[in-house]
C-alpha cells in the first residue's frame, strides 16, 4: 500500500500572510507549484492555491498588488500524518473539499501532499 510519506513533497514553499497576492503568484511561477503555506511570523496560518487566486482575486478584478494573502487563504489548514495511505488522504481531500493536504502534526510539518501527488502511483500503475 502506498503511504502519504511516499508521495508527499518536502520542500515546502513559504508565503508571508502580509505579503501582496502577486507577490504569492510570483514565488508559485518561478518554483513551479500550485500552492503555498502561508505563515505568520513562525506560526503556519493557512495555505493559498492559484484557484484561491483567480476566484478571490481574478474573477472580482482586484488588484493583486494590493490584497493581502491573509485575506484570500483558507484556513485553517488540513492536514494527515506521514503513516497514513493515499487512500485515507483522498477522502480527507474529498470531505474537506480540498486539493491539499499539510503532512504532520501540531508540532511539526513534514511535507505536503496535493491531489496531483495522488496521480504518481496511477501513472506508475503501482496500485
Amino acid at each position: 500500500m502506498v503511504r502519504v510519506e511516499q508521495l508527499m513533497t518536502r520542500d515546502l514553499a513559504c508565503v508571508e500572510a502580509t505579503q501582496a497576492v502577486s507577490v504569492a503568484a510570483n514565488l508559485m511561477r518561478i518554483r513551479k507549484i500550485g500552492s503555498l503555506l502561508v505563515k505568520r511570523g513562525e506560526e503556519l496560518v493557512g495555505i493559498v492555491t492559484e484557484s484561491d487566486i483567480v476566484r478571490k482575486v481574478v474573477a472580482f478584478h482586484l488588484s493583486p498588488e494590493f490584497i493581502h494573502v491573509e485575506q484570500i487563504m483558507s484556513s485553517p489548514i488540513v492536514s494527515i500524518d506521514e503513516s497514513e495511505s493515499i487512500f485515507e488522504a483522498a477522502g480527507i481531500m474529498q470531505a474537506a473539499h480540498t486539493r491539499h493536504l499539510v503532512v504532520g502534526n501540531e508540532s511539526h510539518v513534514f511535507g505536503m501532499l496535493s491531489v496531483r501527488d495522488l496521480l504518481a502511483p496511477v501513472a506508475k500503475d503501482e496500485l
